[in-house]
């Protein structure tokens, strides 16, 4: 999450890379379904127990909980809270902007994938905004990875569209980013969501990575609480974060936990998905 790696890539063969399909549909799944209950009066901790009864009953196990000592299935983030949110008693309210965050281990294979919902109507055009642009701002690094050479051409994308759509009215999560991801949840490389000094390892087919920006309304001061995780930001404005997890193939993109595999959403960017594993 933090920090900058050098270690070896995994690239995965095309077998694992259909695993990890399936563990990224089941991640789909779980999201949609999140995505219904969500609801004024609902409480974090239900959507949470929603999340691990659907990831167990298909015989598949959270990679969140117990990660590092988390305690919860899926983050929850709600408001100025920008990412590793804990699921609690709190009951959402109309109006909220609510982050889930989570993933699921399918035959030893990874998925992690996040996605911001707005409960019931939103109050201020600004979180509207926020989610449809931190949501856009993924495909437009997503989309790069298409014909990226190295993997910093990713933030060097995203960080290009949020200049342009938002100018200086959202900032970034600066220190945290996306990931490869495999035969684990978090391995090199570091996906950033902004220009670095290195341009990072070179795309090659088998990569698989997790592209996951994060805005924050005005200055994206943050600090993180006493309970080692929650970040929330410190001048108060609310945050998004989305995420998809996706493989780099001979034949091009897969998004693992889309739906139709990115297809309709790469097809508006003019790039056509690689076929579905699952489908070969």
């Amino acid at each position: 999450m933090r920090g900058l790696r050098r270690e070896r890539v995994e690239l995965k063969t095309p077998e694992q890379i259909a695993l990890m399909r399936r563990s990224g549909l089941l991640l789909h799944r779980v999201h949609d379904a999140l995505e219904e209950a969500i609801r004024p009066g609902v409480t974090t901790k239900e959507l949470d127990q929603l999340a691990e009864r659907m990831i167990r009953d298909a015989g598949a196990t959270s990679n969140f909980k117990g990660y590092m000592g988390y305690p919860a299935t899926v983050c929850i983030s709600v408001n100025d809270v920008v990412v590793h949110g804990i699921p609690d008693d709190q009951a959402l309210a109309e109006g909220d902007v609510v982050s889930i965050d989570g993933g699921c281990i399918v035959e030893g294979w990874h998925s992690d994938a996040a996605r911001t919902h707005i409960v019931g109507s939103p109050r201020r055009q600004a979180d509207v905004d926020l989610v449809q642009i931190t949501e856009q701002a993924l495909w437009a690094g997503i989309a790069a990875l298409a014909t990226a050479q190295r993997v910093g051409d990713v933030g060097a994308a995203i960080e290009d569209f949020v200049t342009e759509a938002a100018g200086e009215t959202l900032s970034h999560l600066e220190d945290f980013g996306g990931h490869g991801i495999g035969s684990a949840m978090h391995q090199p490389p570091d996906v950033m969501n902004y220009r670095t000094r290195s341009r990072g390892p070179r795309v090659r087919p088998g990569m698989c990575v997790a592209i996951e920006p994060m805005l924050i309304q005005g200055p994206g001061g943050y600090r993180i609480e006493a309970d080692d995780w929650t970040v929330r930001t410190t001048g108060g404005g609310r945050a998004a974060h989305w995420e998809h997890s996706v493989a780099v193939t001979a034949q091009g993109l897969v998004v693992l936990t889309a739906a139709d595999g990115g297809a309709a959403r790469l097809a508006e960017l003019g790039i056509t998905a690689a076929p579905d594993p699952l489908q070969g």
